[in-house]
C-alpha cells in the first residue's frame, strides 16, 4: 500500500480521536459523513454511528492514553480501508484535516524518500526534523 496514504489514514485518525473530545465534535462527524456518503454511501450511517461511539468511549475513558490509542489504530483502519478502495478520496481527508485544525501547517506538497542500504549500512530519514541519539559500539 501506498506509504503517502498509510501516512494520511494516520495523521487523520489521530486528528478525529482529537476532535471527538472537543467543541470541534459536530464538524468532524459532517466531515466523516460527507466523507463516506461519497465514497462507500452504503456504509455512511453505520460509519457516523461509529464516530458516536468512539466519541462516548472517549468520554468514559477519562484520558486513558490506551484507550484513545486503540479507538485511533480502528480510525486508521477504516480510513485506510475507504482511501485503499477509493484514492481520489484523500484530497476530501485533506480538506477536512485542514478545517480541524486551522492552525497547523498544511504540506506543500507531498514528500516521497526513497534509499537503499546494504550490510551495516544504516538510513534515518525525515520529512521535517529529525533526532538521532546513537550509544558508541564497544
Amino acid at each position: 500500500m501506498d506509504p503517502e496514504i498509510i501516512a494520511l489514514a494516520g495523521t487523520a485518525a489521530t486528528t478525529l480521536i482529537g476532535a471527538f473530545t472537543t467543541d470541534l465534535w459536530e464538524r468532524a462527524s459532517d466531515g466523516i459523513a460527507a466523507l463516506w456518503r461519497r465514497c462507500q454511501p452504503g456504509r455512511a450511517d453505520a460509519v457516523v454511528a461509529e464516530a458516536e461511539a468512539t466519541r462516548e468511549e472517549l468520554a468514559n475513558a477519562a484520558g486513558d492514553p490506551d484507550v484513545a490509542e486503540e479507538l485511533r489504530a480502528e480510525w486508521q483502519g477504516r480510513i485506510r480501508r475507504l482511501l485503499a478502495s477509493d484514492p481520489a478520496a484523500a484530497d476530501q481527508v485533506r480538506a477536512l484535516l485542514a478545517e480541524l485544525t486551522p492552525d497547523a501547517p498544511q504540506p506543500a506538497g507531498g514528500v516521497q524518500q526513497q534509499a537503499t542500504a546494504s550490510g551495516n549500512a544504516r538510513i534515518y530519514q525525515a520529512g521535517s526534523s529529525l533526532h538521532v541519539t546513537e550509544r558508541a559500539e564497544r
